[in-house]
């Protein structure tokens, strides 16, 4: 897998403080050009929901573009979508077994013991951060800041996403250091996330981040 070098993070919490639904989000998203999304629902995935999601399975099918479920292997299964699952879900080979062998698998790491063993998982991609401090997660990991990206990136072969706190300004410098996909969740959202400010945002992230 090629991982686009933008890699928006959907979270319904976040996207309901700032008044924007989920597939308005999304829609605007892949307007714009995205490659991939994920979508980040941490309550009851209620009937409303589900069928939102459902939405947006079809929207990033029409755009050619992948789409994650954090996770949730069986919402990810019902939608025919990829799974991302952290350090205390499901183990990556347990969810393997659930999703099938050729369905998009990442995993969230760390630090470096934990990437490490994660580079011998059926994944196809890993994720590693926080890099820098962030507010998108509570309780999060230790920061491990570009130096330890850079070094940790040769521990692995599979595609490596960055998340945490990575902003416009400083999104190049993770790219530099060796990630190949920045995932971004507060950053991608305007204060006033109008179909139009998020499209416009999106194009943002796509130019600060082209090769």
């Amino acid at each position: 897998m090629i991982l686009p070098r933008v890699y928006p993070i959907l979270d319904t919490e976040l996207l309901a403080r700032r008044s924007s639904s989920l597939s308005d989000a999304a829609a605007a998203f892949l307007d714009a050009g995205a490659g991939i999304l994920q979508i980040r629902h941490k309550g009851h995935w209620s009937r409303d929901i589900f069928a939102e999601a459902e939405l947006v399975a079809r929207l990033a099918r029409e755009a050619g573009a992948t789409l994650i479920i954090n996770d949730r292997a069986d919402i990810a299964m019902l939608l025919d979508a990829g799974l991302h699952i952290g350090q205390d879900d499901l183990s990556p080979r347990a969810a393997r077994r659930l999703i099938g062998p050729d369905a998009v698998l990442g995993f969230s790491t760390h630090n470096a013991a934990q990437l490490a063993a994660a580079g011998g998982e059926p994944v196809t991609y890993l994720a590693f951060g926080p890099v820098f401090q962030t507010a998108s997660k509570q309780n999060a990991d230790p920061v491990t800041g570009l130096d330890e990206l850079r070094r940790c990136r040769a521990l692995v072969e599979q595609p490596l996403a960055a998340i945490g706190g990575i902003t416009l300004e400083n999104a190049a410098d993770v790219l530099a250091a060796g990630a190949d996909s920045v995932a971004v969740i507060s950053a991608l959202l305007p204060e006033r996330s109008t179909s139009v400010s998020l499209r416009e945002r999106m194009e943002e992230w796509l130019k600060a981040t082209a090769p």
